[in-house]
């Protein structure tokens, strides 16, 4: 297990020996994680699956709003698509990528590295995160 700065479980969770555990992330109680939790991100489940950002830790650690707002757009364009003919994960990092008032602040584009990193240097991939329906 490789882990980062500012990074916290709650009790009884266990993490595979090959994950990375992005900065400022948090693992929910009982949690069994095999795959790479991003940076600003929290996961939870007995298979971990994405449940959103660590709203409590970014602000605890002095986190703009204007900073956790804009990583809250970039996580629900990314991970929140309801459109039945939705694109896929890359092609929704891009277009995240390209958006004007995003793209500009560090702590996002720090995170949509972190995602990017998760796919890269064999690593086990990114947890799951939950699809959402319009219905």
């Amino acid at each position: 297990m490789k882990y980062k700065d500012y990074v916290h479980t709650a009790g009884v969770t266990v993490v595979h020996q090959f994950c990375h555990l992005g900065s400022f992330s948090f693992l929910g109680g009982g949690s069994l994680v095999s795959q790479y939790v991003p940076k600003y991100m929290m996961a939870a489940g007995e298979r971990a699956e994405l449940r959103g950002l660590n709203l409590v830790g970014l602000t605890r650690c002095g986190f703009s709003v204007a900073e956790i707002r804009s990583m809250r757009a970039a996580y629900r364009k990314i991970f929140m698509c309801v459109d039945a003919n939705a694109v896929s994960l890359e092609e929704r990092l891009a277009e995240v990528e390209q958006h004007e008032e995003l793209v500009h602040v560090p702590a996002m584009r720090a995170m949509l590295q972190s995602i990017r990193n998760s796919f890269a240097e064999n690593r086990r991939g990114i947890c799951k995160f939950r699809h959402w329906n319009a219905s």
